[in-house]
């Protein structure tokens, strides 16, 4: 059974110290065009909260709440499974464009009015719909709210199943020690965001967490920041040795390098187009990942 916020804000001291939030604003102001959000449900704590970007593929997580609030009186049914698993897990944009076409723009604007996003802008096209970090950890703070009762399992299953060479960032920082994550990350050339909802697998501690970075010198470089960001933010909290296994071949994860090419990704190689990624790669390869 999912904990309700309201659960996890009686629950246990808080994670978002004082200390914690300090150290992250001073690591993320050393790394650029940063800004960062968290909350536990109550205000927003971070850097440049309200500051928009571009969302890439953030636009997605609002994606596929607007399809299941539509959905939100009959089972889905086959054809919106097969587009909204692939936009989400493997963050396929022609099946985020379907999508956006049978919910609109309403439907975008209806998610951004109940999970109170303050300054999201629909008005351009799908991957440029503005966002901010504030607007994004309100978005996934509330995820289980906004999503219809009957759809919220599978819109979980999704987001913490995201494939294994996109588990950068958040999760990359966060599962090795016990967090539970659901996520969904954006990038595109200049650009890299990830927004999440962390948990421990009690319950007990609960954050929605959004890092959105712009700008020089490379997506490795940002990565790398999003993942400072959430470390420092948690550091304080391990619940690594209280927990189950988190699947075969979790601690041998390691880095590769790809570059990002039209299909897919593949090893890098001198002269390709595109820009260098950083990805988490598990040795037990997807075998642990639900579908």
């Amino acid at each position: 059974m999912v904990a309700s916020p309201a659960d996890a804000m009686a629950a246990g001291p808080r994670l978002l110290t004082a200390d914690a939030l300090a150290e992250t604003r001073a690591y993320a102001a050393r790394r650029g065009d940063v800004a960062f959000c968290a909350t536990e449900g109550g205000r927003l704590r971070g850097l440049g909260c309200d500051r928009r970007y571009p969302s890439a593929s953030m636009v997605k997580a609002l994606l596929l709440v607007a399809a299941l609030r539509r959905a939100r009186d009959r089972p889905l049914t086959a054809g919106e499974r097969r587009l909204l698993g692939p936009m989400i897990r493997v963050s396929s944009n022609a099946a985020a464009l379907r999508v956006r076409m049978i919910v609109g723009r309403l439907g975008l604007d209806d998610v951004g009015r109940a999970a109170g996003m303050r300054h999201l802008d629909t008005a351009t096209t799908l991957f440029s719909t503005g966002v901010t970090a504030g607007d994004l950890a309100r978005l996934f703070w509330r995820l289980d709210e906004l999503v219809p009762s009957r759809h919220r399992r599978y819109a979980r299953r999704l987001l913490e199943t995201v494939v294994a060479r996109q588990a950068f960032g958040i999760p990359r920082a966060l599962r090795p020690r016990g967090w539970r994550v659901a996520f969904k990350g954006g990038w595109r050339r200049g650009l890299t965001h990830q927004a999440a909802l962390v948990e421990s697998r009690s319950g007990g501690d609960r954050v929605a967490l959004a890092v959105l970075t712009a700008g020089p010198p490379s997506m490795a470089y940002r990565v790398k920041t999003i993942e400072g960001v959430a470390r420092r933010l948690t550091h304080h909290r391990d619940f690594a040795k209280a927990t189950r296994p988190l699947g075969a071949g979790w601690g041998q994860a390691h880095w590769w390098t790809a570059r990002t090419v039209p299909g897919g990704f593949s090893a890098a190689r001198p002269g390709w187009p595109g820009y260098v990624r950083e990805q988490l790669v598990r040795s037990s390869a997807l075998t642990s990942v639900s579908r």
